[in-house]
């Protein structure tokens, strides 16, 4: 249970989690009209319009090793941002994130050399035995929307490998340029998929709804929690995420999981929990590892 002084921060990560899910879930409905390319770029580019506009990161020069590390950090983030939502277009929202949860579990356990993180990594590979179609009982998910959702685990991984090395400077212009060379990289992809339609001005004030509800939203209640909350504590609310969009995506979207995908990403939530716990950190999180936990406000 949250003490006194941890209960607002708990309680800012949890409606982020929702503000999240939710969001993504009303974001699958832009698909019908510009695909999961078009959704992607749109969510990106208006929450780097917002993000931009709130911190205002030119303010504050930036030397050329810092604009060549801003440069690989945006990239990641639009790829991870890219792959996420292509695999939304063929899997319920609750397995693409427990699958995608497996690029950061991975990172935190090989930074660790205690025994029992074993443990983790059999749970966490349970956990996707049980979800993909490799096991007696297993409901047949499509092979390139798995194939997207592990390149985004891939990405998220990766991308907080390359936030530590930006870690020295402010996150929100850290994270404002990110966004901003995502969608850059992303609309022009867009644009030859779904065509001049990804401008249409009603499109994008539904975008903005997604761009508040999926990124402004959940980084500014992140914001708040990461520098009140000790980091394993961080961590454990937001394994909770799996769960939250798995019942966002079945409240939504009516996607419906099988008995056996709940037990499989109560696995993977499990094994990141466990995670969370054995690293027994008990230090606020700094601005040095707020850019690794950003991740999961941008996927």
């Amino acid at each position: 249970m949250a003490s006194g002084s941890n209960l607002l921060p708990s309680l800012a990560v949890l409606t982020s989690i929702i503000s999240l899910t939710v969001g993504t879930s009303f974001g699958k409905h832009l698909f019908s009209v510009v695909g999961p390319e078009g959704t992607s770029a749109i969510r990106v580019g208006l929450a780097a319009v917002l993000m931009l506009a709130f911190w205002r990161p030119w303010r504050q020069p930036l030397d050329k090793d810092a604009i060549k590390r801003i440069g690989i950090y945006g990239l990641v983030m639009g790829g991870m941002n890219f792959c996420f939502y292509m695999s939304l277009d063929t899997l319920p929202i609750g397995i693409a994130i427990a699958i995608e949860f497996t690029g950061p579990l991975v990172v935190a356990i090989l930074s660790s050399r205690k025994v029992l993180d074993f443990l983790w990594i059999i749970l966490a590979v349970v956990g996707l035995a049980m979800l993909l179609p490799i096991t007696p009982g297993a409901v047949s998910l499509n092979p390139i929307g798995v194939a997207y959702a592990f390149t985004a685990a891939t990405l998220w991984g990766l991308y907080i490998v390359v936030g530590k090395r930006v870690g020295h400077l402010p996150a929100g212009h850290t994270t404002s340029y990110g966004m901003m060379i995502g969608g850059v990289l992303l609309f022009p992809f867009a644009i030859t998929h779904v065509g001049a339609k990804i401008l249409d001005p009603n499109l994008l004030f539904g975008g903005l709804g997604l761009a508040i509800a999926s990124s402004a939203i959940p980084y500014t209640l992140e914001m708040y929690a990461l520098k009140r909350l000790p980091r394993n504590t961080f961590s454990i609310l937001l394994s909770l995420e799996p769960a939250v969009g798995a019942i966002s995506g079945m409240l939504i979207l009516s996607e419906h999981l099988s008995i056996q995908q709940w037990i499989a990403i109560a696995s993977v939530m499990l094994a990141s929990i466990g995670s969370a716990v054995s690293s027994k950190t008990h230090e606020t999180v700094s601005d040095d590892s707020i850019e690794a936990a950003d991740a999961e406000i941008v996927a």
